[in-house]
C-alpha cells in the first residue's frame, strides 16, 4: 500500500510539473532537479512503446499513450542533460518497473539510464527519451525539430531529423 502511495505522489507532482510550465524556448538543460515521468506505465509495471505513422515524419516510436516520443541533441549516450524547467516541457518517458513492453519496435535498441535523482528513463539506441507536454494528443509531434535539438525517434532507435512542412515549430510553442 505504501508503495502505491509513493506512485500516486510521483503522478500528482509529474502533473503538476507539467502544468507549471511557462512560454518560452527551454530547449535547453535547466538546473535542479525535478523530474515529471511519463504515466505510460503497462499493466505489469513496465513501460509500454509501440509505433505508430505520423504525418510527414513516417513510422515514429510512441508511448502507451500514442503520445510521441523525441530525443535530445545535448544529451549523451547513457546520459540525460534536460533537468528543471526542461524536463516540464519534455517529460522523462520513465522505465517503470519490469521489463517493457515493445510493439515494432526491436529490444535491443531499448534500454534504462539513471537520471540525477536516482530514477531510471528509458532509452533507444543508448539516448534517453522523452514526451513533449504541448503534443496534446496521439499522433502530434510539435516537438519535432524544436531548437533545432529535439528530434522523433524512429522504430530502429535513431532520430529523425525531417523538419517539419507547416505549423511553424521554430520555437515549439
Amino acid at each position: 500500500m505504501k508503495r502505491l502511495g509513493s506512485v500516486i505522489g510521483v503522478v500528482v507532482l509529474g502533473l503538476a510539473g507539467l502544468t507549471a510550465c511557462g512560454g518560452g524556448d527551454d530547449s535547453g538543460s535547466g538546473s535542479g532537479s525535478g523530474t515529471a515521468p511519463s504515466t505510460s506505465q503497462a499493466a505489469g509495471g513496465g513501460a509500454k512503446l509501440a509505433t505508430a505513422d505520423v504525418a510527414g515524419l513516417g513510422k515514429v516510436v510512441v508511448d502507451g499513450n500514442g503520445r510521441t516520443v523525441y530525443v535530445f541533441d545535448k544529451d549523451t549516450s547513457g546520459k540525460s542533460n534536460c533537468e528543471g524547467d526542461c524536463l516540464a516541457k519534455w517529460p522523462a518517458v520513465a522505465a517503470g518497473d519490469g521489463t517493457p513492453q515493445l510493439d515494432g519496435i526491436d529490444a535491443s535498441v531499448v534500454g534504462t539510464v539513471t537520471r540525477s535523482d536516482g530514477s531510471k528513463q528509458l532509452t533507444l539506441d543508448g539516448l534517453p527519451i522523452y514526451l513533449f507536454a504541448s503534443d496534446a494528443k496521439a499522433g502530434d509531434a510539435k516537438g519535432q525539430a524544436v531548437g533545432g535539438i529535439w528530434w522523433v525517434v524512429g522504430a530502429d532507435g535513431k532520430k529523425i531529423t525531417t523538419q517539419p512542412s507547416s505549423g511553424g515549430n521554430g520555437n515549439g510553442y
